[in-house]
């Protein structure tokens, strides 16, 4: 059972606690497991180990799983190592789980999003915890809390310590992790989620000794030349413009990924460049796995990509930045893409029109 999970019922709907409510349940030292989602990025993992030192400071015995591989640009963050990844030690992995007392789900509002992990995490009987700024939250979690409109999750951990009145713990290996996770996902602090409160969180933060241009260089620097060379391959070769609707699509076959050698990560950020481009609207940007196509999408001004991904390709995110899948061909999914853009023209366009530049 749930260790003080009180739930409450409404027309069948659960409602889980407030974040703060799990205080009485962490004032002794618990078996805690931390997870984020499948493909791990900055704010995913940052944020899994920002909480991960914080716990462990607290007195708790803390273990963070990840679904699958770490991406080689994150693995400065203090204490990577010490990740569990599920694909590669089950065993190891599902002998924390079982012992666990809480279970921290961060970055993610749906067990889905952990993927191989989904069944196992659903079927705990432990108290389960989401820290997340997704917009939907599942409601299989006794304590959360959900903030669409925060920055990240990362600016929620630091949030979180905060309000249990221990920012005084905050030190130079929980800053790095945590300004890791905000600054990508506010796109190095341009998008409309940076905030007031990410800017003060930032001061904090440096004031408390974190040095920021090294996490720059850590993340943006340090790539491979295959990474450069299958960026200006990309652009050159597998960008479309759709002018007339104020779009992009960027379709990548495996055959680009095996050719350049293209590992996890290395084709993070490449959504936003057609952004940078004025009269473009919405970016998408979609690549070939073996069993599905990976999509992502991102827009400038009033147009929802959340309502888009998830109208068409049963995705979600947040307004201006969501992801989504598809179980198609390449080729029938560049049609439907292209349709669904056909389909949201005149609201393209009026977006276009309405923004402020």
């Amino acid at each position: 059972m749930s260790i003080q999970a009180k739930t409450s019922t409404f027309a069948g709907n659960f409602f889980m606690q407030a974040l703060l409510n799990i205080q009485p349940v962490l004032a002794q030292p618990r078996k805690i497991c931390i997870v984020h989602h499948y493909n791990p990025d900055a704010d995913a993992l940052g944020s899994s180990l920002g909480l991960y030192h914080y716990l462990s400071k607290k007195g708790h015995q803390v273990h963070l799983i990840s679904p699958n591989n770490i991406p080689d640009f994150l693995l400065w963050m203090p204490d990577s190592e010490k990740v569990v990844i599920y694909e590669e030690e089950q065993k190891e992995a599902q002998h924390i789980l079982n012992s666990c007392e809480v279970l921290f789900c961060l970055d993610l509002n749906h067990l889905s999003r952990t993927r191989i992990m989904e069944d196992v995490l659903q079927n705990l009987t432990c108290t389960k915890v989401m820290i997340d700024h997704h917009l939907f939250p599942d409601t299989i979690f006794d304590f959360g809390r959900s903030e669409p409109s925060k920055s990240s999750t990362c600016e929620m951990v630091y949030d979180f310590i905060n309000e249990c009145n221990d920012n005084a713990l905050i030190d130079t290996t929980i800053a790095p992790c945590l300004y890791a996770g905000a600054m990508t996902d506010t796109g190095s602090f341009k998008f409309p989620s940076t905030t007031a409160s990410v800017h003060r969180m930032v001061a904090d933060l440096m004031e408390k000794g974190l040095q920021t241009a090294p996490i720059h260089q850590a993340i943006f620097d340090t790539y491979m030349e295959n990474r450069l060379r299958f960026l200006g391959y990309t652009l050159s070769e597998r960008m479309k413009l759709f002018h007339h609707a104020h779009s992009s699509l960027i379709a990548i076959p495996k055959s680009d990924l095996k050719r350049f050698e293209i590992n996890t990560g290395d084709t993070e950020g490449i959504v936003n460049y057609p952004l940078s481009i004025g009269t473009i609207v919405l970016s998408i940007f979609i690549t070939e796995r073996e069993n599905e196509i990976r999509m992502s999408f991102r827009s400038k001004g009033d147009f929802d990509v959340n309502e888009f991904a998830r109208t068409y390709f049963n995705g979600g995110g947040h307004k201006n930045a969501s992801g989504g899948r598809s179980q198609e061909s390449l080729e029938i999914t560049i049609q439907k893409i292209e349709q669904a853009i056909a389909e949201n023209k005149s609201k393209l366009i009026q977006c276009y029109n309405e923004l402020p530049f």
